[in-house]
């Protein structure tokens, strides 16, 4: 009788690590969006084209560290894209113009793309037994969750005792150090029959079938709103929430402020996001993907929409970042699980990367388009309604996936 696979190897808790880590820094930016507008005296507009073009870099690096790891090793691509995330951060603290901070945050950019999800789910998903896959990855997108958990309140806590030029170079030592734990990340070999189709062959197989294009222009939404709420989230409550009562449940917690619970509201959406990551992921093995995928956008929809038609408060917020936060990455598990049973797992960094890419256009124009709408508005109404559109959308986009059962990879 054979012996059943671990679900915990040092490859997913290595990769947890590395990925929760990327994720408590990447997450964390939205906080800034205040204090370095208020510092210069810039409109909200130029801090968050820096984001853009940061989740927007994120995107085209996610392919591009997707071929390195291919090529020349997982663990040379990752210390590679540490390094570019590290050095992204130390100049982006020494940045006083916008069009600094917008150029520089191309390198953190690139630098989440060599230390996030494209790379570490390919090889969680080749360390992984088929029983396992689903759940590793639901696992080790959950750990992205958990960095999103602390990084923002993280950020904040240190922006009241130090400058936010100091916390970004904290923030940078942080990356670097988890490079020490690379050593314990032993993904195995492709098999012997995927070896046999080169690249070039399975992406040409992969964008002649209909199924991959509607994988890819259902993941903008899911980036258009991660990218709008993670950016623009914290600065919208402070500034529309109605007040914190003295003696609420929140006051009693310490969260006395709109900007404190700015702050919060990304860390509850994340740890709402732990248990609804874990949930598609065991769904994922047991229905098809594509039908939870549009569950998942029909519930994002939803939510948004009420929480837009209602007043604005301290417990609207904590109700809606809950319920978001339950479908926040869900998503993920689902999409990568969905390219590795269609295409296989030998360029599973590739294909998910180009995947990927969709997902940060849409995470680009959330992010810039919540800027500049308000500047010209004063609110984020408007970019919030076409957040709703966009939901409504992808969930219909994924009903024609053909999920082919018995695919490589299942």
């Amino acid at each position: 009788m054979q012996a059943r696979t671990p679900l915990f190897t040092p490859v997913l808790i290595v990769g947890c690590i590395i990925v929760l880590v990327s994720f408590a820094v990447r997450s964390s930016f939205g906080v800034f969006q205040i204090p370095i507008a208020q510092e210069f005296g810039w409109l909200r507009a130029e801090f968050s084209l820096a984001i853009a073009i940061q989740n927007l870099a994120w995107g085209i690096g996610q392919p591009i560290f997707g071929a390195i790891s291919e090529k020349i090793g997982d663990k040379k691509a990752i210390v590679l894209g540490a390094v570019v995330y590290a050095i992204g951060l130390v100049l982006s603290s020494f940045a006083v113009t916008p069009e600094a901070h917008q150029v520089y945050e191309i390198l953190v950019g690139f630098g989440i793309a060599g230390t996030g999800f494209g790379v570490i789910l390919a090889v969680v998903g080749r360390a992984s037994s088929d029983e396992n896959r689903s759940m590793s990855l639901a696992i080790a997108t959950a750990a992205g969750s958990g960095g999103q958990i602390f990084g923002p309140p993280l950020a904040e806590w240190m922006l009241s005792f130090i400058s936010w030029q100091e916390t970004f170079l904290v923030f940078a030592a942080m990356i670097l150090a988890m490079v020490a734990l690379l050593p314990l990340m032993r993904a195995p070999a492709a098999s012997k029959v995927e070896v046999q189709e080169s690249m070039g062959a399975t992406l040409l197989r992969a964008f002649r079938d209909p199924s991959y294009t509607f994988i890819f222009v259902g993941f903008f939404s899911c980036g258009y709103q991660l990218g709008f709420v993670t950016a623009h989230f914290p600065a919208m409550i402070t500034e529309m929430c109605g007040p914190i009562a003295p003696g609420s449940m929140l006051a009693g917690l310490g969260v006395t402020s709109t900007s404190a619970l700015g702050a919060v509201a990304i860390s509850l959406i994340g740890l709402a996001n732990i248990g609804g990551t874990l949930l598609a992921g065991w769904a994922g093995k047991h229905y098809q993907k594509k039908y939870l995928l549009a569950g998942v956008y029909t519930g994002r929809t939803i939510a948004a929409a009420v929480f837009i038609m209602m007043p604005i408060t301290p417990m609207s917020v904590v109700v809606f970042s809950l319920v978001m936060g339950s479908l926040w990455l869900a998503t993920v598990p689902l999409t990568s699980g969905l390219v590795a049973h269609l295409y296989g797992l030998r360029f599973m960094a590739t294909l998910y990367g180009i995947v990927f890419f969709s997902h940060q256009l849409g995470s680009f124009l959330g992010v810039w388009l919540g800027g500049r709408m308000y500047d010209a508005h004063g609110d984020y109404t408007m970019v919030w309604w076409i957040g709703v559109g966009v939901g409504a959308f992808s969930a219909i986009v994924h009903l024609p996936i053909r999920e082919r059962r018995g695919a490589v990879a299942a």
